[in-house]
Protein backbone atom coordinates (compact mmCIF):
# COMPACT_ATOMS: atom_id res chain seq x y z
CA UNK A 1 0.00 0.00 0.00
CA UNK A 2 2.83 2.40 0.53
CA UNK A 3 3.49 2.93 -3.12
CA UNK A 4 0.12 3.59 -4.09
CA UNK A 5 -1.65 6.43 -5.51
CA UNK A 6 -4.58 5.33 -2.87
CA UNK A 7 -1.48 5.99 -0.09
CA UNK A 8 -0.41 9.13 -1.09
CA UNK A 9 -4.10 10.99 -1.86
CA UNK A 10 -4.73 9.69 2.24
CA UNK A 11 -1.75 11.28 3.40
CA UNK A 12 -1.18 14.30 1.48
CA UNK A 13 -5.18 14.84 2.92
CA UNK A 14 -3.43 13.74 6.56
CA UNK A 15 -0.85 16.56 6.02
CA UNK A 16 -3.12 19.09 4.49
CA UNK A 17 -5.68 18.74 7.33
CA UNK A 18 -2.91 18.41 9.77
CA UNK A 19 -1.01 22.04 9.22
CA UNK A 20 -4.57 23.70 8.52
CA UNK A 21 -5.54 22.36 12.02
CA UNK A 22 -2.15 23.70 13.13
CA UNK A 23 -2.39 27.24 11.34
CA UNK A 24 -5.77 27.88 11.92
CA UNK A 25 -6.63 26.99 15.33
CA UNK A 26 -4.90 30.39 17.75
CA UNK A 27 -5.28 28.32 20.70
CA UNK A 28 -4.29 24.80 21.67
CA UNK A 29 -1.81 24.34 18.88
CA UNK A 30 0.05 21.25 19.53
CA UNK A 31 2.65 21.13 16.58
CA UNK A 32 3.56 25.10 16.15
CA UNK A 33 4.69 26.41 13.19
CA UNK A 34 7.96 24.52 11.95
CA UNK A 35 5.63 21.24 12.59
CA UNK A 36 8.45 19.36 14.24
CA UNK A 37 6.41 16.75 15.65
CA UNK A 38 4.64 16.07 12.30
CA UNK A 39 8.49 16.13 10.77
CA UNK A 40 8.90 13.49 13.16
CA UNK A 41 6.39 11.31 12.62
CA UNK A 42 7.18 11.72 8.41
CA UNK A 43 10.66 10.49 9.68
CA UNK A 44 9.30 7.12 11.69
CA UNK A 45 7.25 6.49 8.65
CA UNK A 46 10.32 6.91 6.14
CA UNK A 47 12.28 4.86 8.21
CA UNK A 48 9.92 2.09 8.48
CA UNK A 49 8.42 2.42 4.91
CA UNK A 50 12.06 1.92 3.07
CA UNK A 51 12.90 -1.38 4.65
CA UNK A 52 9.51 -2.43 3.63
CA UNK A 53 9.87 -1.24 -0.12
CA UNK A 54 13.03 -2.93 -0.01
CA UNK A 55 11.78 -6.20 0.98
CA UNK A 56 8.87 -5.97 -1.53
CA UNK A 57 11.59 -5.00 -4.73
CA UNK A 58 13.78 -8.37 -3.50
CA UNK A 59 10.61 -10.80 -3.20
CA UNK A 60 9.82 -9.03 -6.78
CA UNK A 61 13.17 -9.80 -8.15
CA UNK A 62 13.29 -13.44 -6.95
CA UNK A 63 10.22 -13.72 -8.56
CA UNK A 64 11.34 -12.37 -11.73
CA UNK A 65 14.01 -14.78 -11.29
CA UNK A 66 12.35 -17.53 -11.15
CA UNK A 67 9.54 -16.47 -14.27
CA UNK A 68 12.50 -15.84 -16.01
CA UNK A 69 14.48 -19.03 -15.38
CA UNK A 70 11.59 -21.11 -16.25
CA UNK A 71 11.01 -18.99 -19.29
CA UNK A 72 14.32 -20.52 -20.71
CA UNK A 73 13.67 -23.62 -19.89
CA UNK A 74 10.33 -23.68 -21.88
CA UNK A 75 12.49 -21.85 -24.64
CA UNK A 76 14.78 -24.84 -24.61
CA UNK A 77 11.85 -27.58 -25.09
CA UNK A 78 10.46 -25.60 -27.77
CA UNK A 79 13.74 -25.05 -29.62
CA UNK A 80 14.46 -28.67 -29.26
CA UNK A 81 11.06 -29.50 -30.51
CA UNK A 82 10.90 -27.22 -33.30
CA UNK A 83 14.26 -29.05 -34.07
CA UNK A 84 12.59 -32.41 -33.94
CA UNK A 85 9.74 -31.40 -36.13
CA UNK A 86 12.39 -30.11 -38.98
CA UNK A 87 14.06 -33.01 -38.94
CA UNK A 88 10.29 -35.29 -39.70
CA UNK A 89 9.68 -32.81 -42.53
CA UNK A 90 13.17 -32.77 -44.04
CA UNK A 91 12.23 -36.86 -44.11
CA UNK A 92 9.29 -36.47 -45.47
CA UNK A 93 10.74 -34.27 -48.05
CA UNK A 94 12.95 -36.54 -48.77
CA UNK A 95 10.89 -39.12 -49.53
CA UNK A 96 8.35 -37.47 -51.87
CA UNK A 97 11.45 -36.11 -53.68
CA UNK A 98 12.56 -39.89 -54.01
CA UNK A 99 8.65 -40.75 -55.20
CA UNK A 100 8.83 -38.45 -57.59
CA UNK A 101 11.91 -39.28 -58.74
CA UNK A 102 10.27 -42.73 -59.57
CA UNK A 103 7.25 -41.29 -60.77
CA UNK A 104 9.07 -39.48 -63.14
CA UNK A 105 11.39 -42.14 -64.67
CA UNK A 106 8.27 -44.45 -65.08
CA UNK A 107 7.42 -41.22 -67.37
CA UNK A 108 9.87 -41.12 -69.47
CA UNK A 109 10.14 -45.01 -70.08
CA UNK A 110 6.39 -44.73 -70.93
CA UNK A 111 7.43 -41.45 -73.18
CA UNK A 112 10.18 -43.71 -74.61
CA UNK A 113 7.90 -46.98 -75.27
CA UNK A 114 5.18 -44.54 -76.82
CA UNK A 115 7.59 -43.03 -78.68
CA UNK A 116 9.15 -46.67 -80.34
CA UNK A 117 5.25 -47.24 -80.54
CA UNK A 118 4.72 -44.07 -82.58
CA UNK A 119 7.51 -44.61 -84.80
CA UNK A 120 6.83 -48.59 -85.37
CA UNK A 121 2.83 -46.85 -86.67
CA UNK A 122 4.83 -44.64 -88.71
CA UNK A 123 7.07 -46.98 -90.36
CA UNK A 124 4.31 -49.02 -91.69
Amino acid sequence: MVGSWRFILIQSAILILWILANVSIKSERWDPYPFILLNLMLSFQAAYAAPIIMMSQNRQASIDRADAKNDYEVNQKTELELSHLQDKVDILRGIEIMELKVLLDEQRQQLLHLGELLRDVQAR
